[in-house]
Parts: structure tokens; sequence; C-alpha cells
């Protein structure tokens, strides 16, 4: 059986470059309600950014956490995304599976 945090890495490398999801989304994909699980598959991530976690963001657009080398903030910039006041625009980056 497939473990809980790979599936959730599974679904961050379908997420396009210059979009974001949110741990929600992820879980809500999954058939779970463990959001704060997401998050820490995300924390777990042995080969961010190349499987992408900087691309999930808060429900509300606030970037959260992220714990690779870099920042998430300018990850996300250098992919397109713009970021404002510590929040990404979800109705025009939004990536729902």
């Amino acid at each position: 059986m497939v473990k809980f945090e790979e599936k959730v890495w599974q679904l961050l490398k379908r997420i396009p470059k210059g979009k974001v999801t949110t741990y929600k989304i992820i879980a809500r994909k999954l058939n779970a309600r463990a959001y704060r699980a997401v998050g820490r598959a995300c924390a777990r991530n042995p080969n961010a950014p190349r499987v992408p976690c900087h691309r999930v963001v808060m429900s509300s657009g606030k970037l959260g956490g992220y714990t690779a080398d870099g920042s998430k903030a300018s990850l996300l910039k250098k992919e397109g995304v713009i970021i404002r006041n510590g929040k990404v625009d979800l109705v025009k980056y939004l990536y729902d599976f």
C-alpha cells in the first residue's frame, strides 16, 4: 500500500509551474480531511524543490511554511506567481486537480 506521504508527493508533481494549490485541496483529492498531514508530508518531502511543495499554500492564499533551500516566495516568483502582502491571488493562480 502506498503511504499517504507518497500520495501527496505524487500530486505535487502534477501542479504546473506558475500555479499553486492548497493543503485542503490536496487532502480532499486524497479523500481525507487531514490538511495538517498534507503539510507534514510537504515538510518531509526529500526531493524539494524538484517535487514542488513550494506550490502549496494555505486556503487563504498565505504562503505557509517551507523548509527546503530557498524561500517559497522566491521560488514562486521565479515561476511567475505574484505575491502581494504575503498572499497569492487564488483566483488567478489556483490549480485544482
